[in-house]
């Protein structure tokens, strides 16, 4: 989604609310993640003192596999971010978001900003005991005798 900031960098207290979702379609070439539900975004675009801050949330639902016990299984995220933008910046700095042309590509933002706060290290429960290194049985399900 596209969002035009012409008007807000020029008015002091301007804002603009933002409210839609990603479908999961345009988001299947991400390699690695696979999306059940849409990616819906909710936030605010806003002029304060001359300081252009997006602050938005997302939230969404992930088919997953365990990376312990490689279960298959479902999680929903919800994640809060806050950024300044500014119309251009003189050096590289990646603590801004420039709009281009005094506008921003906000499915890019969101997609990159939710990538980065995933976690690593994919877990059914936190306390996974995974498979048996032996003969593969789960070993949240049944004890085995193999490392005994």
């Amino acid at each position: 989604m596209k969002i035009n900031l012409k008007q807000i960098f020029n008015i002091t207290g301007e804002s603009k609310d933002i409210e839609y979702s990603i479908p999961a379609e345009e988001l299947s070439d991400i390699h690695g993640y696979s999306f059940a539900s849409t990616v819906d975004v909710k936030g605010r675009v806003y002029n304060r003192a001359d300081v252009v801050y997006l602050d938005y949330s997302v939230s969404f639902t992930l088919d997953l596999t365990c990376d312990r016990c490689l279960k298959e299984f479902e999680n929903t995220y919800h994640f809060d971010f806050s950024h300044i933008v500014v119309p251009s910046v003189s050096s590289d700095n990646d603590e801004y978001i420039v709009a281009e042309g005094e506008s921003i590509e906000l499915n890019d933002i969101a997609v990159t900003d939710l990538l980065l706060r995933l976690p690593t290290k994919i877990l059914c429960k936190e306390d996974c005991r995974g498979l048996c290194m032996v003969c593969g049985c789960d070993l949240n399900e049944s004890e085995c005798n193999c490392l005994k």
